[in-house]
């Protein structure tokens, strides 16, 4: 008999799908505005409170110290609550962090804030990619969760908007920038209520009926009459409340867990040092704040097209490859970004590693779900982003450092080769293209 994980995956991708995928791409593009306001907040509070770069790293920094913290107790909590309950939770939490930053009168009242949103966006990430890779068909799977990670880009170009027309009209426009992240506490009420449970949690936990229900919901969306009788199968995992935790770094699962944790690392620690200082390196290098958040509003645009070139290869050239070539193509792309002088090859530049950075991160949120079983899908995600959330923390405390070792070609030429260790480790992670998630 055919159990009801294999019934999903058989599915064409329907409305239903779609449903799911913009419902928690919503989210997920709130996340990435959050994430990328404080680029802009950084450059304009540089001028207003006229705070050193110290402290500068530190409002960038302190919010994936959270973000580390969140990822991983996200993950564990979304492999025993439930990913809806943990997706919707983290929304409000960071949401009204976010809105409260808003109002803060002191660089250790921002940074505390910060923390606080931190905590809500690494726990979110990483259980909504968990929750769409479990629904998604398998013969599209890879380029579901790719689409799901462009909502990112999404998030992002709002913050770039927001950035280039709220911050620089006054004083108080980094507040007001701020306040618009109480939008994602709205939201959790429609997450709460408007997506489903995973089916795989349900099956864990016991609740047979509920995802039986949630199945039948998806076959009926597509034309695909439900098995007669009880379907209720659940797949062979032992995922039920009593039986023993599985770890991430037991035999058969360490090697990819290691490989997975390098690549988190190596993406993180280039991503963040690059784009958080991003205006703020171009207003040293002479270019007054409007022209700076312009020039950033211009790179930020070329994530769009990187996303839809990795959606469509990951299911030609598979998840290792592109991922391994987008890497690649990052490492490139930040060295010739050190080497940038001029308006014309800063942006050009700055494109490319938009479009190639971006690209590897939608195909690595592809693959990560895809390495473990259900009981440990959560933890197994969640631990790699936490794990990479340390380079994000450090990574911006280390931009002013390398400033003074050797400039721009340093701080480039360092993210470069973080790139390229990452896309090492990624040829070593084991292929999943169009294999269902338990086999």
């Amino acid at each position: 008999m055919t159990t009801r994980t294999r019934r999903l995956d058989e599915l064409p991708f329907t409305r239903r799908h779609g449903r799911l995928l913009v419902g928690s791409g919503v989210g997920w593009a709130l996340d990435a505005m959050d994430v990328g306001l404080i680029s802009f907040v950084m450059a304009a509070l540089a001028v207003q409170w006229n705070l050193s770069s110290t402290q500068l790293s530190w409002i960038g920094s302190v919010g994936f110290l959270g973000m580390a913290i969140g990822a991983s107790v996200g993950g564990l909590l979304a492999d025993r609550i439930g990913r809806r309950q943990v997706f919707a939770v983290t929304l409000l939490v960071y949401g009204l962090a976010t809105g409260a930053a808003a109002l803060s009168t002191s660089v250790a009242m921002l940074i505390a804030l910060r923390f606080v949103v931190g905590l809500g966006l690494g726990a979110e990430l990483p259980v909504a990619s968990t929750l769409v890779s479990e629904f998604a068909p398998r013969k599209v799977r890879g380029r579901v969760v790719v689409a799901l990670e462009a909502f990112w880009a999404v998030g992002w170009l709002l913050a770039a908007l927001i950035g280039y027309f709220v911050v620089p009209v006054g004083d108080d426009g980094w507040r007001w920038a701020l306040a618009v992240g109480l939008v994602p506490t709205a939201y959790a009420l429609v997450v709460r209520i408007g997506l489903p449970e995973s089916v795989r949690f349900l099956e864990g936990a016991g609740r047979h009926a509920e995802a039986e229900s949630i199945v039948r919901d998806y076959e009926a969306a597509a034309g695909v009459a439900a098995p007669t009788g009880d379907s209720g199968e659940p797949d062979p995992e032992p995922d039920a409340p009593d039986a023993p935790r599985r770890s991430v770094w037991e035999a058969g699962l360490r090697r990819r867990t290691a490989a997975l944790w390098i690549v988190w690392f190596g993406i993180n620690f280039s991503y963040y040092g690059a784009f958080i200082w991003l205006p703020s390196l171009l207003v040293a290098q002479g270019f007054d704040l409007v022209r700076s958040f312009e020039y950033t509003l211009i790179i930020t645009l070329a994530q769009l097209p990187g996303y839809a070139v990795a959606a469509w290869l990951i299911e030609v050239w598979g998840r290792r490859i592109t991922l391994a070539a987008f890497l690649a193509g990052s490492a490139a792309s930040a060295a010739l970004f050190g080497l940038a002088d001029t308006p014309v090859t800063i942006v050009a530049a700055g494109m490319a590693l938009s479009f190639f950075n971006l690209g590897a991160w939608g195909a690595l949120y592809a693959i990560g779900p895809e390495l473990y079983p259900t009981s440990v899908r959560g933890a197994g995600t969640g631990s790699a982003a936490a794990f990479g959330r340390l380079a994000s923390i450090i990574a911006p405390l280390l931009v002013p450092v390398l400033l003074d070792g050797g400039g721009n070609p340093l701080v480039f030429g360092v993210f470069a080769a973080a790139f390229v260790v990452a896309a090492v480790a990624a040829v070593t992670l084991p292929e999943r293209a169009r294999v269902a998630l338990e086999d």
